[in-house]
């Protein structure tokens, strides 16, 4: 990444995005840094944080969430694009979407350096990441483990990137890091009391899924930890209840992205739910989890009334 110029990173993921913001910095050199978010701005701003400095000293100009920018604080950019400062290197943020269009256009037009930092949802592209997280790291990871932790961690990207980091530190040097090392990291934190809860809920026992939700609370556990188990159980469930019960576990493994004990696990599982069950358990963990993340006064309710749902709905079939 060159100091000078302009850089656009474009996409969601907030990993992503500051990890490129951060090697700006870094590479920057001792370069002046000024961080500006289109939800604080004012009229002017920008204009003045890129006039050309009196001493001529390297400037690093980060300005995030530009899609959001209006229009003529947009209109600041597109004239500083068009005679840019040498010594300035513009970083610019933007999250994807229609909104900031016509900005986008123009930024794209002046050939800056491209980040991509599209949110990354599929499996497959998780798995991707965590095998780049520990190539990064210089360490062997077996194709099982990485499924283990995508399986486990998957809905968040910056806990799959501090786990690889921390198995990267805990596994010992040169030692290809095994799905057992996972189950051990897993067993030793708190969060997997989430698990316990997600197993409590999709065997249909109510009483024992809010007990264990207290347990998790009051130990710690972040709330989205425990939606994140959950969202995991049932995506197992949903994957194992379409493939053929004759076909044993380690041959469906690879296909379905899990591990062998995994299927065996959710195969258990399964018995008393039907698709159309499956289907509004992952409706009511989508509402759970925007409730927790502030759509809902009282989220720690609304994820007992989630899991008082879900559980019930295993019992009554």
């Amino acid at each position: 990444m060159a100091l000078m110029g302009i850089t656009l990173i474009q996409g969601a993921e907030e990993l992503l995005a500051d990890r490129a913001i951060s090697e700006a910095v870094t590479q920057s050199k001792g370069a002046t840094a000024t961080h500006l978010s289109a939800e604080t701005l004012e009229l002017g701003q920008i204009t003045d944080s890129l006039a050309p400095s009196l001493f001529g000293d390297a400037r690093l100009i980060i300005i995030k969430d530009i899609q959001d920018l209006a229009a003529d604080l947009s209109d600041e950019i597109a004239t500083y694009i068009e005679n840019p400062d040498e010594n300035v290197h513009l970083v610019l943020w933007h999250k994807g979407g229609v909104k900031g269009k016509a900005l986008l256009e123009k930024i794209k037009k002046a050939k800056p350096a491209l980040i991509t930092a599209e949110a990354i949802k599929k499996e497959s592209d998780k798995a991707d990441f965590v095998r780049a997280e520990f190539s990064r790291l210089g360490r062997k990871i077996a194709p099982s483990a990485v499924v283990a932790i995508v399986a486990a961690l998957g809905s968040d990207m910056r806990e799959l990137s501090g786990v690889c980091s921390q198995l990267a530190a805990d596994v010992t040097a040169g030692a290809t890091i095994t799905e057992e090392d996972v189950a051990k990291f897993q067993q030793g934190r708190v969060e997997t009391t989430g698990f316990d809860v997600a197993d409590a809920v999709l065997d249909g026992k109510t009483d024992e899924a809010l007990v264990s939700l207290r347990q998790a609370l009051e130990t710690g556990v972040d709330p989205v930890m425990i939606v994140s188990a959950l969202a995991g159980s049932v995506r197992a469930l949903a994957k194992v209840s379409g493939a053929n019960r004759g076909t044993k576990s380690f041959e469906l493994a690879g296909q379905l992205g899990l591990s062998p004990w995994q299927i065996d696990k959710a195969r258990r599982q399964l018995q008393g739910w039907t698709p159309s069950t499956l289907s509004a358990a992952v409706i009511t963990l989508a509402q759970a989890d925007a409730d927790i993340k502030g759509a809902s006064s009282d989220p720690i309710y609304a994820l007992e009334r989630s899991i008082i749902a879900i559980s019930g709905s295993k019992a009554r079939h």
